[in-house]
């Protein structure tokens, strides 16, 4: 008799699950996105967004809330109610924050379910061409000769931008000054004015500057040469061996989401990502399209904190 109850209260939440996931949605979805709109998160977004509006029946709508290296907008979709209405775009940077705060107001890990990754680019080292560097070692060689005047750029404390060049400073052990902005974009302005000049930017927001000749391309961050500069070598390459930066976009939901919804996002968000309109646009960001399943990227997302957890212990960066 127990065992029968127990498998109709089995049965009964089963079919409320699904019944809900077969409602959903049922009005507008909230994509949070948490840099500001024209840098590579907002790049990542807004295709895929548009593609779910048209597959889901409802507007999938970006809301950028940047500030503080992407954290701001974690703790907003981390205390957003757990019902299908509130997706987050993480990205590396959400790895690299529990080891440079104090304290954060939601806990990556544990506030958050995994739905797929949207996409993994490599990050570059560019510089502004008044900068009399065209290899690695050339710009090496200037910022040591002048110490504390050579600036790099972020979208924001604790952004790929910043950790990567705090990984940069540290594994040279030169003098380079961090600049934070508020998103990659209004950095990028200021780095094709000459405000900054340099930074390790994310390749969805360099590569039109690249190919406009506005800044100019160096390194790549990434272990192996990227496809989409074959012509680049790897900071690897160039000397700081052990360099290792890629910088990624995945989709979470608040903890507690229904596992019918989760699903359906994964299953929906896999779909988008396979279509060749949007495997365009990322080809020109030279990014690679995710789509991994949820325990996969919940794996790499352990790995992940505990790397950039090291990298700010070793670099001695943290934000009070």
């Amino acid at each position: 008799m127990i065992a029968r109850a127990v498998i109709a209260v089995v049965t009964m939440l089963l079919t409320a699950t699904f019944a809900q996931a077969q409602e959903w949605p049922a009005r507008p979805i909230t994509l949070v996105v948490p840099f500001a709109a024209g840098g590579t998160t907002d790049l990542v977004a807004r295709p895929i967004a548009q593609a779910l509006t048209e597959k889901l029946g409802q507007p999938v709508v970006v809301e950028n809330k940047a500030g503080a290296g992407g954290t701001l907008a974690a703790g907003i979709a981390a205390k957003a109610a757990p019902d299908g209405y509130t997706i987050f775009l993480a990205t590396v940077a959400h790895t690299m924050a529990p080891g440079l705060y104090k304290s954060l107001p939601y806990d990556f890990e544990k506030d958050f379910d995994p739905v797929t990754l949207a996409a993994q680019v490599p990050n570059v080292l560019i510089v502004h061409p008044s900068v009399p560097a065209k290899t690695v070692a050339e710009l090496i060689a200037y910022i040591k000769a002048n110490p504390g005047k050579v600036n790099f750029g972020s979208a924001g404390p604790g952004s790929t931008e910043h950790m990567s060049g705090e990984l940069f400073r540290a594994m040279l052990g030169v003098d380079i000054v961090h600049v934070p902005y508020k998103g990659g974009a209004p950095m990028m302005t200021d780095l094709i004015a000459g405000q900054i000049q340099m930074a390790i930017e994310t390749s969805g927001s360099a590569t039109p500057h690249i190919q406009a000749g506005t800044v100019r391309a160096l390194a790549v961050s990434t272990p192996q040469r990227s496809p989409y500069f074959p012509d680049l070598p790897t900071l690897n390459e160039a000397g700081l061996t052990g360099y290792d930066v890629t910088t990624w976009f995945g989709f979470m939901v608040p903890k507690g989401t229904p596992p019918a919804i989760r699903g359906r996002l994964y299953r929906e968000i896999g779909d988008v990502l396979k279509q060749s309109g949007i495997r365009a646009r990322f080809k020109e960001m030279g990014a690679e399209p995710g789509g991994q399943a949820p325990a996969e990227v919940a794996a790499f997302i352990t790995t992940e904190t505990a790397k950039w957890k090291k990298v700010a212990k070793e670099s001695g960066a943290k934000i009070d």
